[in-house]
């Protein structure tokens, strides 16, 4: 079972590097992801991903309290509120656009209401 794990968790790594060049992919819920699995199936990738300088904070911040941080959440409904406009200016069909405009208010909701660190998150 390690392997399968071992496995989703270089995937999601694959994924989230992806998002990280490609806009509009987003790429940390890939590397919570992919810490998720690690933990189960390789701990030294795991508080390799911990540790890392830029996933490792976003990822014990999710862990500690399933928490996103002002910064992240700022840049999230930005891209959330631009997407529907740039796909209206690119002539996306109406439907599409309804789509979006659904699917991306449940996403802002559930980012909208989840925690900031709190002051004892450690950096």
């Amino acid at each position: 079972m390690r392997v399968v794990w071992s496995a989703v968790g270089y995937s999601s790594v694959a994924v989230g590097v992806a998002g990280t060049v490609l806009p509009f992919l987003p790429a940390t819920p890939f590397f919570i992801l992919a810490a998720y699995a690690f933990s189960r199936g390789s701990p030294k990738v795991e508080s390799w991903l911990l540790e890392h300088p830029r996933w490792g904070p976003v990822i014990r911040d999710w862990r500690r309290g399933r928490a996103i941080s002002k910064k992240a959440k700022t840049a999230s409904m930005s891209v959330i509120c631009a997407t529907p406009v740039l796909s209206w200016v690119l002539g996306f069909e109406p439907i599409v656009l309804g789509i979006q405009v659904v699917v991306l208010t449940m996403v802002a909701a559930f980012i909208a209401t989840r925690p900031s660190p709190g002051p004892d998150a450690q950096p």
